[in-house]
């Protein structure tokens, strides 16, 4: 009789430790394998869309690209109700969940307000989005999140094993005053920015639009290449508004979580299925990406076919 009690056990030969999470064999397994692709593609599609010409989608891609490499694989680690690398990378690991969730929302921000500028004021746009100020505001939008989230988790960062109820837990409690600090500042802030930025851009949008149709004139190859580059911008803010609905859809669950409950209890498998709803916006950014830029899809299959092993490869032109 006591058999299947030690073999439910994550450490079985340690009285106090946590029991396993079981389940039917075939959906543990169907679970565990759509799971490992979703984190295989996240890593996957986030290192291919790095781009050192554009910092800021450098800077999201980074940030999606961490989610998938350490944040997916070791959250998929605690279905099971088990975490075996200790009560210190425990808290590490939540710390960075929190960094790379507020640098991705960040860079979304800094997106919305280069978009804004550039659509809006394209005459000042050379002048104030330079490459110096987008590399401060980079710089700033990882030491805000870093700064953040050690905040967030100051208790725990003192006292890793505070929350561990058995030997093998992984448990993080965020209090009321954190999470709202945490909603406000990465979910209600940015959305609200954004939102006001894109409707705006999106009104400017429509008007260059009529503006365009309505020439009847003859089209110089100066004009033209104005036209071109102004497709492109509101091509580029369309994205961004679907970025943003894709968003609120995966971060709305846990935003309300937040909410209703006084305190947050990481680590508890009502949260993981939230967890993976936030970790699954940093697939869809990258998917979104590709499929709307053509550039994403020739550099993917320029990859894919091992073209990118050829001589003079370097100087072929995805543009």
């Amino acid at each position: 009789m006591e058999a299947p009690e030690e073999a439910a056990l994550c450490f079985p030969h340690i009285n106090t430790s946590c029991r396993r999470r079981t389940g039917p064999y075939v959906e543990t397994m169907l679970t565990y394998t759509v799971l490992s692709c979703i984190a295989i593609l996240t890593v996957i599609l986030n290192l291919l869309l790095h781009t050192t010409t554009n910092l800021l989608l450098l800077s999201l891609a980074v940030a999606d690209f961490l989610v998938g490499l350490l944040q997916m694989p070791l959250l998929l680690l605690q279905n099971q109700g088990c975490w075996f690398l200790g009560d210190v990378i425990c808290v590490v690991y939540y710390c960075l969940g929190f960094l790379v969730v507020s640098v991705s929302v960040g860079s979304m921000v800094l997106i919305s307000v280069d978009r804004y500028i550039a659509i809006c004021n394209p005459m000042f746009y050379t002048t104030r989005v330079t490459l110096t100020r987008v590399k401060l505001c980079v710089c700033l939008c990882w030491i805000f999140s870093s700064v953040h989230s050690s905040w967030i988790l100051r208790g725990v960062l003192k006292q890793p094993d505070m929350y561990n109820s058995c030997y093998g837990s992984c448990v993080v409690v965020v209090g009321f005053a954190e999470g709202l600090v945490d909603l406000i500042a990465t979910f209600l802030c940015p959305i609200l920015i954004i939102s006001v930025l894109y409707l705006r851009v999106f009104v400017v949008a429509v008007s260059q639009a009529r503006a365009m149709r309505s020439q009847i004139v003859v089209v110089t190859v100066v004009h033209s290449q104005t036209l071109k580059a102004m497709k492109s911008e509101i091509k580029a803010a369309r994205t961004l508004g679907i970025v943003l609905v894709v968003f609120l859809l995966c971060t709305c669950p846990y935003s309300c979580f937040a909410v209703a409950a006084e305190t947050a209890l990481l680590g508890a498998s009502y949260s993981l299925i939230m967890l993976w709803l936030v970790y699954l916006n940093s697939t869809f950014n990258p998917v979104i990406y590709v499929f709307f830029y053509p550039w994403v899809r020739k550099t993917i299959k320029h990859i894919f076919t091992l073209q990118i092993l050829q001589p003079g490869s370097r100087d072929v032109s995805v543009m």
